[in-house]
């Protein structure tokens, strides 16, 4: 089952918490197409 089929995903990640590229490899895994993926600071 592919929730995320055929969306177009905006990743944005946490350096202390889930890296951007985790989250886009869940994402495409779910079937989405990561368009842009980026792990900032929030501080």
């Amino acid at each position: 089952m592919a929730i995320l089929k055929d969306r177009k995903i905006i990743v944005i990640g946490d350096r202390d918490g889930i890296p951007g590229q985790a989250i886009a490899l869940c994402a495409e895994s779910a079937g989405g197409d990561v368009v842009f993926s980026s792990t900032e600071c929030f501080v």
